[in-house]
């Protein structure tokens, strides 16, 4: 099963990423197993020079694993292929009822705009057909539907409505989970 996915898509600075902290807190207390994928600039980095992993990669591995007990991570250089699209990570991710992607603009699933006026950016939409919303901290009308940045409980419902998760799988069960579990949090199973 691949998880359903949701986007969050705007300019830099725009506070998709602080918008993200607040929506995991309210879709996990729901008991939904949500993972995220964050596009980043080309030249990121998550190891440290000098690791052992970094060292790895550095001698020219294309491919590090580190595994512990609590977590592990799986590196992999493209040595010059394309990056993959989001189809291709989403198959790593077929452990989680909903997956929060961060970037991909031009990803084919259901996007929620972040715009704001200070940023100094046009709005997305309507050129992005894709995107089915916006947050903002201004009072704007559009044709679909627009959040208030800092109500996050109310755009988590709308996700959750539009994507189908009201019926979700939890755990290898099944929670409904209605819009007063997303104000609160919580979800009966």
């Amino acid at each position: 099963m691949i998880a359903k996915a949701i986007g969050i898509s705007g300019p830099s600075g725009s506070g998709k990423t602080t918008l993200i902290q607040k929506l995991l807190p309210i879709f996990t207390g729901l008991g939904l197993r949500v993972g995220t994928v964050k596009q980043a600039r080309s030249d990121f980095d998550v190891d440290q020079p000098g690791k052992d992993s970094w060292r790895h990669r550095d001698a020219g591995a294309v491919k590090v694993l580190v595994s512990s007990s609590r977590r592990w991570v799986l590196m992999s250089e493209l040595d010059g292929d394309p990056e993959p699209d989001i189809e291709s990570h989403m198959e790593h991710f077929a452990d989680c009822d909903l997956v929060v992607v961060e970037g991909f603009k031009r990803a084919r699933i259901p996007t929620i705009e972040v715009w704001r006026a200070a940023v100094g950016r046009p709005i997305l939409h309507p050129a992005d057909p894709g995107i089915i919303a916006i947050a903002t901290d201004q009072k704007i009308y559009a044709p679909l539907p627009v959040f208030d940045l800092d109500a996050p409980t109310t755009l988590a419902s709308f996700i959750v409505g539009r994507l189908g998760l009201g019926r979700a799988a939890v755990h290898g069960r099944y929670a409904a989970i209605e819009a007063a579990d997303v104000q609160s949090g919580t979800a009966r199973a």
